[in-house]
């Protein structure tokens, strides 16, 4: 399926599970789980704490889904639920960190990366070490290619500060994985 057929025929699913069709639901939940809960495990830093914020966000995608007026808005949609969730989670468990100084902006450019297995595994790890403001950037970015625009719907600031944060997270990033501190 090319990938406008298939964001076609996701906005259907979208309409159909607003309209009530459990089987349209189940399908969005098999297509958004898998990334939804490694978003949120690097975000909460627990498998544990992951399945149980996952089951909010679906629960919260259940009962405001009707509400959502742009069907190709659901990706975005998603992770900013995803991401309150685990952040109230964080904030009772008085984990969540300050949040980061405001930088000037940098000109972030991705380069296009192949890993091995080893090093991809070692990322991940790298990611864990993170502040969970670098760490949800660098995700939504890297691992679920969203633009700039969106992760700053997602994580409601400015695109400056999703700058910024991919910034001083891939400098992070990139020193956890030199000092091996992972």
């Amino acid at each position: 399926m090319t990938d406008q057929a298939d964001a076609i025929y996701e906005r259907l699913l979208v309409v159909r599970a607003q309209s009530g069709d459990d089987a349209a639901f189940a399908e969005l939940v098999e297509r958004y789980s898998p990334k939804l809960r490694y978003f949120l495990r690097k975000l909460l830093s627990s498998a544990d704490g992951a399945e149980d914020a996952l089951q909010d966000v679906w629960l919260a995608v259940l009962r405001h889904l009707p509400r959502l007026d742009a069907p190709a808005a659901l990706r975005t949609w998603l992770y900013r639920i995803a991401r309150d969730r685990a952040f109230a989670r964080l904030r009772k468990r008085k984990l969540v960190q300050q949040p980061l100084a405001e930088a000037e902006l940098v000109d972030c450019q991705e380069d296009e990366v192949s890993l091995s297995p080893d090093e991809a595994a070692a990322v991940h790890a790298a990611l864990d070490q993170l502040p969970a403001e670098q760490r949800e950037v660098l995700v939504l970015r890297f691992l679920e290619d969203l633009s700039y625009e969106e992760i700053a719907r997602v994580i409601g600031c400015q695109i400056g500060t999703v700058r910024s944060r991919l910034h001083y997270g891939k400098r992070a990033l990139h020193k956890a994985l030199d000092t091996g501190e992972h």
